[in-house]
């Protein structure tokens, strides 16, 4: 991937706040702190690239905040043995930070012109997701469940229940959910049917949007 030494100080110390704001898991801060983010900005903004900032991407779309990408993958667990399912692959910086911990990821995308631009950027830098797809994040994606984790990048006022279907047993999901705020959840499925559910902070995220028929 392209870099410089400027982007890494700049990155390192983006690592250093984030430590600071509590994240403390070593994996994700390391997969954070390898992965150049300016390559994932707008060209305008890639002076902005290792703010805590959440800033605009096409199809009135966002590059989540750091912060936010590094509290949801947190709270994944995430192992090198897992398989996830990403809901929203954006910019393709999420999906770019869970390929660094495990090769085992699937990504979902509904923006074509997202989806397209991604899939470019994905060849270009070598990030090789086992499956990129466009396509409605409601419905997951059937074909390779069940997973060990889903991680969803957008707000669902809503859950979506084929997901949690689309855990095995054991498995969880992050999601933030509500329509003008949200809470991010997680979902630990128990049984076939039974499903732990914990609440944790304040978020706010472009909506999840669904195909309708």
């Amino acid at each position: 991937m392209q870099d410089t030494t400027k982007h890494q100080g700049l990155r390192r110390q983006l690592i250093a706040s984030l430590r600071d704001k509590g994240i403390r898991n070593d994996a994700v801060l390391r997969a954070m702190e390898a992965i150049p983010r300016h390559l994932f900005m707008d060209p305008g903004l890639v002076n902005f690239a290792y703010e805590d900032n959440a800033y605009p991407i096409a199809a009135d779309q966002t590059i989540s905040q750091p912060y936010t990408v590094a509290y949801q993958t947190e709270l994944l667990q995430l192992k090198a043995s897992d398989k996830v399912l990403e809901i929203g692959t954006g910019s393709g910086y999420q999906t770019a930070v869970l390929l660094q911990i495990t090769s085992q990821v699937y990504t979902v995308e509904r923006q074509q012109v997202l989806f397209k631009k991604t899939q470019h950027l994905f060849k270009k830098l070598g990030l090789r997701p086992k499956k990129h797809l466009f396509g409605d994040g409601y419905l997951g994606y059937e074909n390779a469940a069940p997973y060990h984790k889903i991680i969803v990048t957008a707000a669902a006022p809503t859950l979506p229940k084929a997901l949690l279907n689309q855990l095995e047993i054991g498995g969880q999901l992050i999601i933030p959910l509500g329509a003008k705020e949200q809470f991010m959840m997680r979902f630990t499925k128990t049984g076939k049917s039974t499903f732990d559910k914990e609440k944790f902070g304040r978020f706010r995220f472009v909506p999840l949007l669904q195909n309708k028929n």
